[in-house]
């Protein structure tokens, strides 16, 4: 039997999004991913929208997005999603369209096929999460890798001279005249959590209202990568992530 079965409605302050599929998580523990997961489960759920929705995923750890949210997915080649939700969204405008995107993804090889789809102003809600490293394939370098991060390909810590500079991405995002909302959040504690809720409903509506491209930046952990445990992540994360990724919105039209 279900808990959610036993516990009184009145009594309840937690279950698990009817949109969250109950399989196997190969995610780290601490990962920030399950954590954004379960608030686009449950947005869509509460925007009713589980019919339209139709989320695109790349490859990187949000490759698997696809297992946990029951609702339609696309996988897409490396860096494409945006390209992909293009095409979804202008042939069936009705839908509600995302991608889910790492660093890697959004900022490195797919960095043409996001800056054109953003620039373009596609109807389309993009959620970036943001942990600066590659997680799924060793811990190397990323685009958001901060300065004297150390990464498996920067072992004693990233220069400007040799490896250049951090990329924020979402900043350059919210210059161009197609976005119309680009933010920046956190789901290191249920208040950021709440937020980051908040900012992707936003999003999904503000797609579904025709108004151009919205940008959701998660900045988060991978204690795997970063060596750390899931506490330390986050408060590595807190001290040295939130300076070059200040939280908050970019842009709000």
């Amino acid at each position: 039997m279900d808990i959610n079965d036993i516990i009184k409605p009145e009594n309840r302050v937690y279950k698990r999004p009817a949109l969250l599929n109950d399989c196997h998580m190969h995610y780290c523990p601490g990962c920030s991913h399950g954590v954004v997961h379960k608030i686009i489960a449950e947005v869509i759920e509460e925007m009713n929208a589980e019919e339209i929705a139709i989320g695109i995923a790349p490859v990187g750890c949000a490759v698997f997005a696809y297992n946990y949210i029951d609702v339609d997915f696309i996988e897409a080649a490396h860096g494409r999603a945006p390209a992909i939700a293009t095409a979804v969204k202008r042939l069936q405008p009705d839908k509600l369209v995302f991608s889910y995107q790492g660093d890697g993804d959004m900022a490195a090889i797919g960095t043409a096929e996001t800056i054109h789809a953003a620039n373009r102003g596609e109807n389309i809600a993009m959620i970036f999460v943001n942990n600066a490293i590659y997680g799924m394939t060793g811990g190397q370098m990323a685009p958001t890798t901060l300065l004297g991060m150390k990464t498996a390909t920067t072992p004693y810590g990233r220069r400007a001279d040799l490896n250049g500079y951090p990329l924020a991405i979402t900043n350059l995002l919210a210059q161009l005249d197609g976005t119309c909302y680009v933010t920046r959040h956190a789901v290191h504690t249920p208040a950021a959590v709440r937020k980051a809720k908040a900012a992707i409903r936003k999003a999904f509506e503000n797609s579904m209202a025709g108004k151009g491209t919205s940008v959701v930046e998660i900045v988060s952990t991978c204690n795997s990568g970063w060596k750390l445990t899931p506490v330390q992540a986050n408060e590595w994360m807190a001290e040295h992530m939130f300076e070059k990724y200040p939280l908050g919105d970019l842009k709000n039209e």
